[in-house]
């Protein structure tokens, strides 16, 4: 079991991504890296934002990081930012990334049309972190 978020979840995660046929034939032809803001809720054990950000290019995840400052962050090409609650719902399937964009649930700086383009890959992504073994901070 992994917690969520931290590194070991991380690289758990971007195996996955590296290892899944389904999203490198999905995100073919993607290119642009993409950051996630797990947004703070000290409440549940998230005491500031966590920032990660994923290099993903032609089906492959190239390079990741977790706790960026929130200035590198936002130099990716898209921004998906929500509260540890809302990507723990992301997570366990709960809720679909880019209905939640659409409801405003997951707030989106880029380009939301080719994310649309882009759906199949962004659920796979979503499968396969739903995949990782994780327990979460605030289900101790």
């Amino acid at each position: 079991m992994f917690e969520f978020p931290s590194p070991e979840w991380m690289q758990d995660y971007v195996a996955r991504i590296n290892a899944s046929p389904e999203y490198r034939e999905a995100a073919a032809s993607w290119e642009g890296d993409l950051s996630y803001v797990f947004e703070a809720e000290p409440d549940r054990g998230v005491h500031e934002d966590v920032w990660a950000w994923f290099d993903l290019w032609h089906g492959a995840c190239r390079d990741h990081r977790l706790g960026l400052a929130p200035e590198e962050g936002e130099r990716a090409a898209f921004v998906i930012r929500a509260p540890y609650t809302r990507w723990k719902q992301v997570i366990r399937g709960e809720l679909d990334p880019v209905r939640g964009m659409m409801q405003g649930k997951l707030r989106l700086k880029g380009d939301l049309p080719t994310i649309v383009r882009y759906v199949k890959a962004a659920n796979v992504l979503v499968n396969l972190a739903g995949s990782v073994p994780t327990r979460f901070v605030d289900e101790d």
